[in-house]
């Protein structure tokens, strides 16, 4: 079956109509000019490192991820934080009170937000017993208004990533966006979807620097796509999105190569200890499967198994409430310290 997707159909019409904001860096784009006197953008002229606005198309960082992940520079958006850019996708491609679009529960809560703010329909299918994507369900529930599916892969809050066959099923067979939602992808073993965005136009995926390396503080998220859908969304993105102040941290720790490593490596080695271990833990009922920096228990009430936990000065997440997760708590994996002081606050349960 040969999908017929075609990205103008998607667009909403005032977005294809709309001409872009232009700001003084956009007409003028050499910032690195010596002896230059910039009067255009009605900056305090007096230096102090970010009197100036900051690149709009953020070129030095695209540069390094450029190198780093083998894509063109017109295939990556940066936004403020990875939330900035799936608010993006919405806007740009969903008609508010006319559009859907499809969430597979228990999954990432800003999917959902977002569709509500957006004032677009959300139509959930919830994962099977195993955490991965009912094609059959989600086929039924697509229409002519079905614009973007997301997945989240490595899963928030289960952990596990979604098969290859479902992800490239749904990429053939819809003929709308696949936003594959990567936070968690340098945990994995599988690899990232990067490499197969020329093969597969409705193809969006969405990383960040919160996770692996070590950056949520200055909110940073990437959006790689085609040439066509990036154009898109920088017609609609806000003109200095991205501040100076995040555009040179994340410079800096793009560079730190092998650290950034080193503290995947750790993650993950205190992940296997941590999984090794709960199993044995008698309040715990299951322990699921996991690729990400986290692991999801079931345990036997996870209402006070969380309030034991906060009463010792561990805060962890408790995501009872989510479907398919009662009585399931979620472990972020801190450092070996904390690891420890967690197991042996765990075996005093």
């Amino acid at each position: 079956m040969e999908n017929k997707f075609n990205i103008i159909n998607l667009v909403r019409d005032n977005v294809m109509r709309m001409k872009p904001y232009s700001t003084a860096r956009d007409e003028f784009e050499d910032f690195d000019m010596a002896d230059i006197i910039y009067l255009d953008a009605n900056e305090n002229p007096y230096e102090n490192g970010v009197n100036r606005y900051p690149d709009p198309q953020q070129g030095n960082v695209k540069s390094v991820l450029t190198t780093l992940n083998k894509v063109s520079k017109n295939q990556i958006l940066l936004g403020n934080g990875s939330d900035e850019v799936l608010d993006l996708i919405f806007r740009a491609f969903c008609e508010p009170k006319v559009d859907n679009v499809i969430t597979l529960p228990p999954t990432y809560g800003m999917y959902g937000v977002l569709a509500n703010l957006n004032a677009i329909e959300n139509r959930e299918v919830l994962l099977s017993s195993d955490f991965q994507p009912k094609l059959e369900q989600i086929m039924r529930e697509i229409d002519s208004n079905t614009k973007i599916i997301f997945l989240c892969s490595p899963n928030n809050p289960t952990g596990n990533s979604f098969s290859q066959e479902n992800v490239r099923y749904l990429l053939k067979n819809f003929e709308g966006l696949v936003v594959i939602d990567e936070a968690y992808i340098d945990f994995a073993e599988k690899e990232s979807w990067l490499n197969k965005l020329s093969d597969y136009p409705n193809l969006i995926i969405t990383q960040t620097l919160s996770k692996a390396y070590g950056l949520a503080g200055i909110r940073l998220g990437i959006c790689y796509a085609s040439a066509d859908v990036i154009s898109i969304l920088n017609k609609i993105k806000p003109p200095y999105n991205v501040n100076e102040l995040t555009q040179r941290r994340a410079l800096d720790r793009l560079g730190e190569t092998e650290k950034i490593k080193f503290e995947i490596a750790s993650i993950v080695r205190q992940r296997e200890v941590l999984l090794t271990i709960l199993p044995n833990l008698k309040f715990v009922k299951k322990t699921y499967p996991t690729e990400a920096n986290f692991i999801l228990i079931k345990v036997d009430d996870a209402n006070k198994r969380y309030n034991e936990l906060i009463a010792k000065g561990i805060v962890i997440r408790n995501r009872t409430t989510q479907p398919l997760c009662e009585n399931c708590l979620r472990l972020t994996i801190g450092t070996e310290e904390e690891n420890k002081k967690l197991i042996e606050v765990l075996k005093q349960l």
